[in-house]
């Protein structure tokens, strides 16, 4: 991208007046002044100057000549841009059909854009749009979200007071989730909400590690971790995550991780497998899967996967996992090749014998 990007800051630069010379907004002003004086010279004197006029029009095509030097300048990084980008994305851009064109899909399509506006924190752009699109979203869901972001602001400023509130009025669902959040928080302030037989340990190390006061030999004492800023910033995500749960709404944002994986190359690389089996005259029977590995980041990894090692195949609902008596996991595909007419199999890992019907299916 650095070609595109260069040609684009030097774009930038004429367009918005920065770059050394006249620009075409100085002339224009110059012009304009020239015009204004030669106008109230004429009111004064109540009459025309031949030779005014002569100075005046070379001064308006010397002008002209200027605007049109620069606004050249303007098209020359304009097409130096376009070129640059066309040498970095050769590809043209895919067509799709129209899949919001129902009245249904079109509705579901502003929800999700409007509560991503909300979820976001972008409350007033958000207002602006459920305003023009007509999206209706309950004032009950907004307050909360309000509620989320304030909340994040504060552990952003290391208050972590409304955030123990909230965690008070939720303990059970936190409790019933097993959710960290119903433990200790990971600041020195959260132990204060425990009970007395599980703050012992901690209040143990809060109360040894005032004598490491103040915060500067605090963070190169024994209790170093009791004052990383850093703690505040992980709770952040954490908090973010258990309180989505309560709205029933999962821990990332639906259209980020979309950009994100599409934008990351996934659209890309399927658009390039679709190109080539199109060129080959092949079509991908599968509906379940991809024919191309997309490698994603771990954050967006929502389910396992296992990959017999005698197969070098995946498995999938038709051809799960398997584990044998030996404890060894294959395909259930490999395990029916291995299996003998005596109704057993030999583990390909180790010498042990599975007897047919023995073997267990895995669930991840």
């Amino acid at each position: 991208m650095e070609g595109p990007l260069k040609e684009l800051s030097k774009l930038e630069t004429l367009s918005s007046g920065r770059s050394k010379g006249t620009t075409i907004q100085g002339s224009l002003d110059s012009l304009l002044k020239s015009l204004r004086e030669a106008k109230d010279e004429i009111a004064a004197k109540g009459g025309v100057d031949p030779s005014r006029l002569r100075d005046l029009s070379q001064v308006a095509e010397g002008k002209k000549k200027e605007i049109e030097d620069k606004q050249k300048e303007v098209y020359s990084s304009m097409s130096k841009f376009g070129k640059a980008w066309d040498k970095k994305f050769p590809t043209a851009l895919p067509s799709y059909s129209d899949l919001f064109s129902s009245p249904s899909s079109a509705a579901a399509l502003e929800r999700t854009v409007a509560l991503h506006l909300l979820r976001t924190g972008q409350f007033d752009v958000a207002g602006t749009f459920l305003d023009e699109s007509g999206v209706e979203i309950p004032p009950k869901l907004r307050g909360q979200f309000v509620e989320l972001h304030e909340i994040l602001t504060a552990l952003r400023n290391q208050n972590i007071g409304p955030a123990l509130d909230w965690a008070n009025r939720y303990h059970e669902f936190l409790q019933s989730r097993g959710s960290p959040l119903r433990r200790p928080l990971p600041t020195p302030i959260s132990t204060l909400d425990l009970s007395m037989t599980s703050m012992k340990p901690n209040f143990r190390r809060l109360m040894a590690c005032i004598a490491y006061l103040p915060l500067s030999k605090l963070q190169r004492s024994p209790y170093q971790d009791l004052a990383q800023p850093q703690l505040h910033f992980d709770l952040e995500a954490l908090f973010a995550k258990e309180y989505c749960a309560t709205l029933g709404m999962s821990r990332q944002v639906p259209l980020r991780v979309v950009g994100d994986i599409g934008g990351g190359g996934a659209l890309a690389r399927i658009e390039k497998g679709k190109k080539v089996m199109k060129d080959r005259k092949t079509e991908w029977a599968q509906s379940d899967e991809l024919p191309i590995e997309l490698p994603l980041p771990p954050e967006n990894r929502y389910h396992s996967i296992f990959a017999c090692l005698v197969s070098k195949e995946q498995s999938t609902e038709h051809n799960p996992p398997m584990m044998l008596e030996c404890g060894h996991v294959i395909s259930k595909d490999s395990l029916s090749k291995l299996n003998k007419s005596a109704g057993r199999a030999k583990c390909p890992y180790c010498p042990r014998e599975t007897t047919n019907g023995s073997a267990l299916r895995l669930y991840f």
